[in-house]
């Protein structure tokens, strides 16, 4: 797993609704999981439940599958704070991510990208990250590394998130 933060500023005082919630700065984590069920919740869960509780949405950019609205229910993460938006192209995934974390108006950008970012990439969602003092997460499968083209439509992503 790779993490990266950036930012020196703490306004996030601004969204939050519980000091507990409050992230210090924006960043970028990028996260390598495995096809098992049940790892995306391990991973995810807990860090989803403690920027829920912040007054800002939560995005989900994701290729092509619709988000389970019952797994978000069931798992206590806020649907009415929750956004999703369906994205199948390279630039269009980075480039939404860039311009949402930017907004401030998510404590959290999740988006699947297949591929290793370039460092053009990487440095652009750090300082959005920054910029709005949110957390970006890239979510990439196992086994992906080194694809620079586009999202297969057969990737894998797991089932218990999406349907």
């Amino acid at each position: 797993m790779r993490t990266q933060f950036s930012g020196t500023a703490d306004r996030s005082h601004r969204f939050a609704t519980s000091d507990l919630a409050q992230p210090s700065l924006g960043g970028i984590t990028e996260l390598r999981y495995s096809e098992q069920p049940g790892m995306m919740q391990l991973l995810l869960l807990p860090v989803l439940k403690q920027l829920s509780l912040q007054s800002r949405w939560q995005l989900w950019l994701t290729p092509a599958h619709k988000l389970n609205r019952h797994w978000m229910q069931q798992s206590g993460l806020p649907l009415e704070k929750s956004m999703h938006i369906t994205e199948s192209e390279r630039y269009s995934t980075v480039e939404s991510m860039v311009k949402a974390l930017r907004t401030g108006n998510y404590s959290v950008v999740l988006a699947w990208i297949p591929y290793e970012l370039n460092d053009d990439e990487r440095r652009e969602l750090k300082q959005a990250a920054a910029e709005g003092e949110a957390l970006g997460l890239v979510m990439r499968p196992q086994g992906h590394d080194g694809v620079l083209c586009r999202q297969p439509s057969a990737s894998k992503i797991p089932s218990d998130l999406f349907h």
